[in-house]
C-alpha cells in the first residue's frame, strides 16, 4: 500500500482577527502568527507596491520557523489622491479620515503571498478595490466611529459591518479583499499548491 502524502502545514503570517475569520471561510485548521515585520514605508513607494512588499516580507519572516509549510502573508494600503491612509489608531484620526473621504473615492490595495517553503516558490496577487464614500456630515461620522471603533481598519471604516452604510459604491473583483484578504485569489494559490478546495 503506498503511503498517503500529508498535506502541507498553512500559515496565516499575521495576528488581524479579520484575515483570520476570512481564511476560517476557506480552512478549518491553520498556523496563525505574528511575522514581526519592520512596516515603515520607503520613500515614494507607490501604494500598491507598499502592499505587495509587505505582503512577501511578512510571508518570508514566517517561513524561517515553519519548514514544508505554506505561508499566506497580506497586506493592505487604502489611498486618497495618492496619499496613503494608515490605520486611525485614535478616533479624532479615524473621524477625520473619514471626513478627508467624505463624496469621494478611495482605492484599496490588498496584496497577497502565498510561500512554499517546500520548494521556496513565492505566488502573489494584489487586488484593487475602489470605494465611493456618500457625502457625510460631522453627525453621520461620530455616530459611526462611536458606534463601531474602526480604530484599527485602514481607511477607519469595516465594510463587513455597519461601514457599509458610509458608500455610494464599492468597486472590485473580490469583496474579501476589501476586509483584509484576498479569498478568490487565495483559493486559487492554495489549489495550484496541491490543497483541495473546496
Amino acid at each position: 500500500m503506498i503511503p498517503t502524502r500529508q498535506p502541507p502545514r498553512i500559515v496565516l503570517g499575521s495576528t488581524s482577527r479579520y484575515r483570520a475569520e476570512l481564511l476560517r471561510r476557506l480552512l478549518a485548521d491553520f498556523d496563525q502568527t505574528a511575522p514581526g515585520t519592520d512596516e515603515t514605508p520607503l520613500p515614494d513607494e507607490a501604494p500598491a507596491a507598499r502592499a505587495l512588499r509587505l505582503a512577501i516580507a511578512k510571508a518570508a519572516a514566517v517561513a524561517r520557523d515553519y519548514p514544508g509549510a505554506l505561508v499566506i502573508g497580506s497586506d493592505q494600503v487604502a489611498e486618497l489622491d495618492g496619499l496613503i491612509l494608515d490605520k486611525p489608531g485614535t478616533a479624532e484620526r479615524a473621524r477625520a479620515q473619514l471626513a478627508a473621504g467624505s463624496g469621494r473615492e478611495v482605492h484599496f490595495h490588498t496584496a497577497l503571498c502565498l510561500l512554499d517553503t517546500r520548494d521556496g516558490r513565492r505566488h502573489t496577487h494584489v487586488d484593487h478595490t475602489r470605494v465611493r464614500f456618500r457625502t457625510l456630515d460631522a453627525a453621520e461620522i461620530a455616530r459611526y466611529v462611536e458606534r463601531e471603533q474602526p480604530l484599527d481598519c485602514a481607511g477607519s471604516f469595516k465594510c463587513e459591518g455597519l461601514g457599509i452604510s458610509l458608500f455610494e459604491a464599492i468597486d472590485n473583483s473580490d469583496p474579501s479583499a476589501l476586509i483584509g484578504l484576498p479569498l478568490i485569489a487565495l483559493a486559487r494559490l492554495l489549489r495550484e499548491a496541491g490543497i483541495a478546495l473546496p
